[in-house]
């Protein structure tokens, strides 16, 4: 079985992942303590890919939690389907600083999240490749997690490297850092990962008010409108090497409902100035 290994990082990154394991674990029958509780044996036939079983029966999601912050992996932690060895977290925070995640406080951490990286990778029977959930704009998921990939990439030269990485937006967060952060992160990307997912927050959140009619869109529904081409796509039962197509097909499809979208604007439009030509 081709196995992948999963990374998440940071606030964003944590909280993006534990909505991707509800879905993974609703489509595969499994419970939140990680039992198979689902009604169609197609269910299991590649929970593999993503899942370790343990030898009570339990399916542990093959995923490795970091942050430099303890608070944010609360809820995470408070559950069960999670390996607890798994949990990577610094005590000082990065408030927001791309050098403190890269250099500093992510630099001291690093060994123990790569110890954990290992000990997943060499249970694997043939590791498919790594996929990392993290922002751009805060501090651990851009300087911490470029600087994790590009330890894995040293370590594992031969294996995908596949991210989903948020681009920060003024009209979601007002912290004023998170271009420089972004930009210092970009070279990372470009220099040690095989395929970035480009997420931009401005735009989950503009699917809010368009797709989802919402007036005040959280978090949780930012997460929803990300995750909901990914599982549709199956990607979970394809092999990393067809993501280049995939994301070709993706960016096509969305074009289509841009150029929709914007036909539909401009049709708006023109119906205001009818109107007050007639007024």
């Amino acid at each position: 079985m081709r196995e992948i290994l999963h990374i998440q990082g940071g606030q964003c990154g944590n909280q993006i992942g534990a909505k991707f394991w509800e879905v993974v674990c609703a489509e595969h029958g499994i419970d939140p303590t990680g039992r198979y509780s689902g009604d169609n044996e197609l269910q299991l036939e590649r929970v593999n890919v993503y899942y370790n079983e343990a030898s009570c029966g339990r399916f542990v999601p093959r995923a490795v939690l970091m942050d430099l912050e303890p608070g944010t992996m609360d809820s995470v932690r408070s559950g069960q389907i999670f390996r607890p060895d798994n949990f990577v977290f610094g005590q000082s925070g990065a408030g927001n600083n791309w050098a403190k995640g890269h250099y500093t406080e992510g630099a001291e951490l690093i060994d123990s999240v790569l110890d954990v990286v290992r000990k997943e990778a060499e249970n694997c029977d043939c590791l498919q490749g790594f996929q990392v959930c993290h922002s751009l704009g805060g501090g651990t998921g851009s300087g911490m997690g470029t600087l994790l990939i590009s330890k894995i990439r040293e370590e594992y030269p031969d294996r995908m490297m596949l991210t989903f990485s948020v681009f920060p937006s003024p009209k979601v967060s007002d912290t004023v850092v998170e271009p420089y952060n972004a930009t210092l992160s970009v070279h990372q990307l470009v220099e040690n990962a095989d395929e970035c997912m480009v997420l931009d927050n401005e735009a989950l959140y503009d699917i809010c008010f368009r797709a989802l009619k919402l007036t005040t869109p959280s978090s949780m529904f930012r997460r929803k409108a990300f995750l909901h081409w990914y599982t549709g796509e199956g990607m979970d039962e394809m092999e990393f090497t067809e993501a280049e197509s995939n994301m070709n097909d993706l960016v096509s499809e969305y074009q289509q409902y841009q150029d929709a979208t914007a036909d539909d604007e401009g049709y708006d439009y023109e119906d205001e100035e009818e109107v007050q030509v007639e007024d």
